[in-house]
Formats: C-alpha cells, sequence, structure tokens
C-alpha cells in the first residue's frame, strides 16, 4: 500500500495518467518528488502544469496544513487541483 496520487484533468491528459500509487512518501514534498520522477522525460511538462496546481491531502489543502512539510501516511491520498480564483 502507498500514497494514492491524483491528478488534474489537465496534467492527466497531458501525461497520460489520472491516479496512481507511490511508496515511501513521508511528506507532500516527497509526493511531489516521487511523481516527478515518475514521468521522467515529461518532467518538464510535469513542472509547468504544477505551476497552477495546489495541493490536497485527503481533501485539505496543504497550505492549510505544513505546506510541502505537510506529513503523508499509507492509504492517504494526494490530489493535485487546479488553482481557481475568483471574486
Amino acid at each position: 500500500m502507498g500514497v494514492t496520487v491524483e491528478l488534474t484533468y489537465d496534467m492527466s491528459k497531458a501525461l497520460g495518467v489520472r491516479r496512481f500509487e507511490v511508496a515511501g512518501a513521508a511528506t507532500v514534498a516527497d509526493v511531489v518528488s516521487l511523481t516527478r520522477a515518475r514521468f521522467g522525460e515529461r518532467a518538464a511538462e510535469f513542472e509547468r502544469l504544477t505551476r497552477v496546481a495546489s495541493v490536497s491531502v485527503n481533501g485539505v489543502l496543504a497550505t492549510h496544513r505544513r505546506g510541502l512539510r505537510t506529513p503523508v501516511a499509507d492509504g492517504d491520498r494526494v490530489m493535485f487541483v487546479k488553482a481557481a480564483a475568483g471574486g
């Protein structure tokens, strides 16, 4: 078992996968790093797409916790969500 990673629609369309698992992650930063490594030669595309995305852990934005230092555990769901602004 590991951490389930879900990508935004734009990410999944560009990178060809919507959901997958990563093992060995202790923090959100680890999940981001392992996800980047998963895409190898497409890592630059992943980086470009993360500029307009936020990260949530089990439905709570990481920025509302400890940011990239937010701990994760097996069974958690980390989602890249499209950042939105409103007014």
